[in-house]
Formats: structure tokens, sequence, C-alpha cells
């Protein structure tokens, strides 16, 4: 398969993710806040962070679209999925609950999460790799 179409799949699937997640979060913004707020550590700062993690994924699914931004956009979706990654591994380890309805998507267990942003996560990097080495699509 051409690298060209690996990296639009690879960009679509993220884009998609991305913008599900956004609106989802935004749709259901005072849940989202609250279950974040759960937490004594991130109770002052739920607010910022159920405002700033839904525009960071709009911004990167935007970022995405755009062939000459599409590696800025790769970048963004792997700093995404290591923060999102190192939040579920804080949530299984530290954690004596699990909040709800933090997962996306929602049918996945804690776990199963887990395993969705590490294949996501490897997936970046397999995008960002491809995306560099095509010099004609890289910007």
């Amino acid at each position: 398969m051409k690298k060209s179409i690996i990296i639009e799949i690879i960009s679509i699937l993220f884009a998609l993710l991305f913008l599900y997640a956004a609106v989802g979060k935004l749709m259901e913004y005072n849940f989202f806040k609250g279950q974040i707020g759960l937490y004594p550590v991130l109770k002052p700062i739920a607010p910022l962070i159920a405002w700033f993690l839904p525009v960071s994924e709009i911004i990167v699914f935007a970022l995405l679209l755009v062939p000459a931004w599409r590696l800025r956009g790769l970048y963004g979706a792997l700093a995404l999925m290591i923060s999102l990654t190192g939040y579920v591994v804080g949530i299984l380890t530290l954690s004596k609950r699990q909040p709800a309805g933090l997962v996306v998507p929602e049918f996945l267990s804690w776990h199963q999460q887990l395993a969705f942003n590490i294949f996501f996560l490897v997936l970046a990097v397999v995008g960002i790799v491809l995306q560099r080495k095509s010099p004609r699509l890289a910007v």
C-alpha cells in the first residue's frame, strides 16, 4: 500500500476519533467537568480541562484535514494520545474508583481504553514517521 494512502487512512481515523470525542465532551460539558472534578488533584482545574481538551481535539481534527498541516496534526494527535493514555494509566493505578463517562468509545472498560489508546498512540507514531519520510507530503 502506498505511503500516502496509509497516511490518509491514519489521518481520517484520528480526525473522526477527535471530532467524536470533542463533540461528546462539549455536549455533556457539565457531566464531563464533574467527572474530572471527582479527583482532588484535578478539581481546581476541571473547568479548564473540560474546555481545553475538546478544543484541542477540534484543532487537531482541523489540522489533520489539511494536507499542508497534517504533520502538525499528527504531532498534536500524538501529544493528545500520550496525555490521555497517561490519564488512563493514572486512573487504573492510583484511583480506587473509575469515573463513568470519560472513556471514548463509551462501551469500553478502562483496561480496554488503555489498549485502544496504545493502539492509537502507535498509529500516531507510524503516521509521523511516514509523513516525515515523504518530503512532498510533509510541511
